[in-house]
């Protein structure tokens, strides 16, 4: 809630005050802050917001009680600006320009109101204490909107990240690799996982090659996570191969007694590969030269 102020003679003018013809005043900031080379909103946009601004203004002015920023009036207004920052800062705009754009409204608006209704509002504490309130909320609004979008973006980029440094590739009808770099936690398990037993199924695939060469370390969570992922390939009807057991990683298993015994463990990719293909049926023999049999 803004401030509770006693209501001067200024601000009960203001909240009866004339609204009609403000919008054109509204359009100045925008134009200077979204609009010309800064190609942010078009002028069509621009008059469309500033009209709706002056509802909005109006609508929070003229309510019951227009200190209260938990009323439907603020709350509407609060939602204009949370998607003006979301449509700005989507289309390249940064969130000193939504600032600089929202304490420019606020000397626009006051002046132009006191044009409108003949009030000196620009020379009243109260009226701009009352401003200064709601504005301050207002601007705080515009940068939870850009940290929100900031952290859906990290988020995203996170996703995108994870989904490329774990690609799973079909190298042959029946067998598909799935090179793990990194540290396995549970979030990124999920994820792998899924798309794993997704590719299982669409491919239908009879071998899963994982290499472990890529991870970096190996606690009794990773390797709980490897043996969920192992298991959960199982009871999709494949094998799983495990391969690239570096000596530290192997080590490290042995002092956590995890128990490997149920699972096909090979060197490298490639002796994992040829047992994989041996499985499916596939032989694999060296090409001797040119014109020789393979």
């Amino acid at each position: 809630m803004a401030k509770k102020r006693e209501r001067t003679e200024k601000l009960n003018a203001l909240f009866k005050a004339d609204m009609d013809g403000v919008a054109g005043a509204l359009e100045t900031p925008a134009r200077a802050h979204f609009g010309g080379s800064r190609n942010l909103l078009d002028d069509t946009e621009i008059v469309d917001l500033s009209l709706e601004l002056q509802h909005l203004i109006g609508g929070l002015l003229s309510s019951e009680d227009p200190f209260d920023l938990a009323s439907p009036g603020y709350q509407a207004l609060e939602s204009f600006f949370v998607n003006l920052a979301r449509k700005v800062l989507s289309r390249g705009g940064e969130v000193e320009g939504l600032v600089r754009y929202t304490q420019a409204l606020q000397q626009s608006l006051i002046l132009k109101l006191e044009e409108v209704n003949g009030v000196a509002f620009t020379r009243s504490r109260s009226v701009l204490a009352y401003f200064s309130d709601v504005f301050i909320e207002l601007i705080l609004t515009v940068y939870r909107a850009y940290l929100d979008q900031k952290e859906q973006t990290i988020r995203s980029q996170e996703s995108e990240l994870r989904e490329t440094a774990t690609p799973i590739t079909e190298i042959w009808d029946g067998v598909i690799t799935l090179p793990i770099i990194g540290t396995l936690d549970s979030s990124r398990t999920v994820m792998i996982m899924e798309s794993l037993l997704n590719r299982i199924s669409e491919e239908h695939s009879k071998v899963v090659v994982m290499d472990l060469t890529g991870v970096s370390g190996m606690d009794s969570q990773v390797s709980h996570h490897l043996i969920q992922m192992v298991r959960a390939i199982k009871l999709m009807g494949a094998d799983a191969i495990l391969t690239g057991i570096r000596p530290e990683i192997a080590r490290a298993l042995t002092q956590l007694e995890i128990d490997l015994g149920d699972m096909n463990t090979r060197g490298n990719l490639a002796d994992g590969l040829k047992d994989a293909f041996r499985m499916i049926g596939v032989k694999v023999v060296k090409d001797t030269g040119a014109g020789g049999d393979v």
